[in-house]
């Protein structure tokens, strides 16, 4: 606020020493970022570079008719090498966070920048995908990815509102729906079949089957397949002897994981009810 001195009429300014006594100690809590809110960030920015990447190397050159198609090879590798970095700093910001600490937005920066990593990269993938394959349809692509963004989104505003048992996650966590979404793409199969599988999965996401969280030695499996996979579209990227059928088989198995899992996870349901059932009926009738 501005004084004015009835003497002089002059404007008397408060010391700039006097406004600036706010030390850094001050900052309000919920402003000061934590390191597991730095390997968010990351993983917000792999996301955003995936999108990136996809548009001027597979997107523009198929739109001014560029045939050089180890450019875009080398882009989609490197789109979908962004989207697994982006999984391991979602893998590594929980573990850190719980090692260290959180911030207290901490929670609401990992689901925007699962939005971006893990929503919109894979599902704008997809609509590339319907533009540039030949057999493809573009309308149908980018309702397909609609598809794959509304169920990360509804997936993230659950996982924020729903209390789950400790070690769980209820539907397909969507760091390994986005990774399975985008094998299917590579795999480059016909479009009627690989449009039910990125439809299936965007399902999965929003389900109710039970996913362990990557804890211990399965968080320890998880990187490992993953840098696994880095290294697949890196020897595809480069065009390495073997190659596209190393990266076809990679592609293949995550694609087989995504479903097998919820196949156990369905049986291990059935067999704890029927568990369930036997004890409560041994309880009647001793």
């Amino acid at each position: 606020m501005t004084v004015v001195d009835p003497n002089t009429q002059a404007d008397w300014v408060p010391e700039a020493d006097e406004a600036s006594d706010i030390d850094a100690e001050d900052m309000p809590l919920s402003m000061r970022l934590s390191i597991a809110d730095t390997l968010t960030l990351g993983n917000a920015t792999c996301g955003f570079m995936a999108v990136y990447f996809t548009t001027t190397g597979i997107l523009i050159p198929h739109l001014t008719g560029s045939e050089e198609t180890g450019m875009a090879r080398h882009s989609a590798a490197t789109a979908v090498i962004l989207m697994l970095m982006a999984a391991i700093f979602d893998l590594f910001d929980g573990l850190v966070a719980r090692k260290l600490r959180s911030s207290p937005m901490g929670a609401e920066l990992d689901n925007l920048s699962d939005l971006i990593s893990f929503g919109l990269a894979p599902a704008y993938f997809v609509l590339v995908y319907g533009m540039v394959a030949d057999d493809a349809h573009q309308r149908v692509s980018a309702l397909a990815a609609i598809v794959v963004l509304l169920a990360v989104v509804l997936r993230l505003a659950r996982f924020s509102c729903v209390t789950l048992k400790d070690g769980m996650f209820q539907g397909m966590p969507s760091p390994f729906g986005a990774l399975t979404v985008v094998s299917i793409v590579l795999l480059e199969l016909p479009f009627v079949p690989t449009l039910l599988a990125i439809i299936g999965v965007a399902w999965l996401m929003v389900s109710r089957v039970e996913y362990p969280k990557p804890r211990g030695i399965l968080a320890v499996a998880m990187l490992s397949w993953i840098v696994g996979a880095m290294g697949l579209l890196a020897a595809w990227a480069f065009d390495a002897p073997g190659g596209q059928l190393l990266l076809q088989t990679g592609c293949a198995l995550q694609v087989v994981l995504g479903a097998v899992i919820p196949l156990f996870a369905t049986a291990r349901r059935v067999n704890t009810f029927r568990d369930n059932r036997r004890e409560a009926r041994a309880a009647h009738h001793p």
